[in-house]
Parts: C-alpha cells; sequence; structure tokens
C-alpha cells in the first residue's frame, strides 16, 4: 500500500470514528431516535451525502454502536464469566476499569436499551441474551454445578449479567464521589450470587 492511500484510509477511519463520537455526544442529550442524519454528518464536519461512504443508514450507525458496546461488554464480563465463585473483587473491578474510558458507548447502551428505538431495545437485548448464553455455557463446564438444570443455570447467568449491567448504568450517571460505593456494592451482589450458587439445591 502506498502512503497516498495509507494516508485515505486514515482520513476515511478518523471521519467515521468522528460520526460516532458525534452521535455518542449528541445522543446523550436528546436519544439516538431523535438525531437527523444532516446534524450527524455536521458534527463530523462532513455534507450528508458524504455520511453514506461511512454508514449505510442511521440504522446501520446504531447497529455498529451497539455491536462495539456490546462487544466491549462482552470482554469486560469475561473475566466474571471465568471466574462465578472465586476472584469476585478483582473481576469486578475489571469491568469497571473498562467502563471508564468508553462511558459514553456504555452510556449510550444503557439509555438505548430502556428509552430508544424499537429496533435498538431489540438489538441491544438480543446481545445481551447472547451474553447469557455464553454465561450458561460456562457455568455447565463448573463441576460442582453438574447437577443443574439448564433453567438453573440461565436463571443464574441472567442474575450475574443483570447485576453487572445495573452496576455499570449506576457508575457512569454516579458522580465520582459515589462511583467506589458503586463498585463496592456490585462485588458484593455478585458475592452473594456465587455463594447462594454453592448452597442452592437443585430442583429434582
Amino acid at each position: 500500500m502506498n502512503e497516498q492511500a495509507a494516508t485515505r484510509i486514515e482520513r476515511k477511519e478518523r471521519t467515521r470514528q468522528a460520526l460516532v463520537d458525534g452521535t455518542l455526544a449528541l445522543a446523550a442529550e436528546r436519544g439516538f431516535a431523535a438525531l437527523s442524519l444532516r446534524e450527524i454528518a455536521r458534527s463530523a464536519g462532513i455534507v450528508p451525502t458524504a455520511f453514506y461512504r461511512h454508514f449505510t443508514s442511521l440504522d446501520d450507525l446504531g447497529a455498529t454502536l451497539v455491536d462495539s458496546g456490546v462487544t466491549a461488554l462482552r470482554l469486560a464480563l469475561r473475566e466474571v464469566r471465568r471466574s462465578p465463585n472465586a476472584g469476585v473483587a478483582g473481576s469486578v473491578r475489571f469491568v469497571f476499569e473498562q467502563v471508564d474510558p468508553k462511558r459514553d458507548l456504555f452510556g449510550f447502551l444503557i439509555r438505548e436499551r430502556h428509552g430508544g428505538s424499537a429496533a435498538l431495545r431489540q438489538a441491544i437485548n438480543t446481545e445481551l441474551q447472547l451474553i447469557v448464553r455464553e454465561l450458561v455455557a460456562d457455568l455447565s463446564r463448573i463441576p460442582a454445578l453438574d447437577a443443574w438444570s439448564p433453567r438453573d443455570l440461565e436463571i443464574a447467568a441472567d442474575l450475574i449479567v443483570g447485576i453487572v449491567t445495573h452496576g455499570i448504568g449506576a457508575y457512569i450517571t454516579a458522580p465520582a464521589r459515589e462511583q467506589k460505593a458503586i463498585v463496592d456494592r456490585t462485588m458484593q451482589q455478585i458475592r452473594l450470587v456465587a455463594l447462594g450458587m454453592g448452597v442452592w439445591k437443585p430442583e429434582q
């Protein structure tokens, strides 16, 4: 690849990122459904027709944001998934360490999950259910949980994912002085789930 081609690619990536950043900033004020293609393009310093060089539509842009956010969440939750009953403190801290530099993106996910367009709500909830299923698969490999039914495993997985996502939502909207308390509370909640899993008697 010659230098000119490399420069074009870098410029395109910068513009694409500017569109993403501008969308997150605007959506934080009014929600994604209220945004227009024109104002998103303007936030990135391009004309509206140039938007289509990067995304096929606003729905495509929204789906990209959901995918980026859920991928980041999946990577963050991996530590919790690997160790549901040990090393809880370190695992939960790791999650929030991943959240901190991506607060705008996680804020977008949390808001759009509950108050966004129907398409985005469905996309986010579908992706979260995939994370729950991944956690169910991981839990099923733990010898101590061999007797658990798929239903019990799903309940436990849903609890863990729900606690973490709720904690993220509280964390990104809280004043800095309250953030440590939110992390500590999330740790305690995960510990309670882990303790409960240790004494749970699966239905026969």
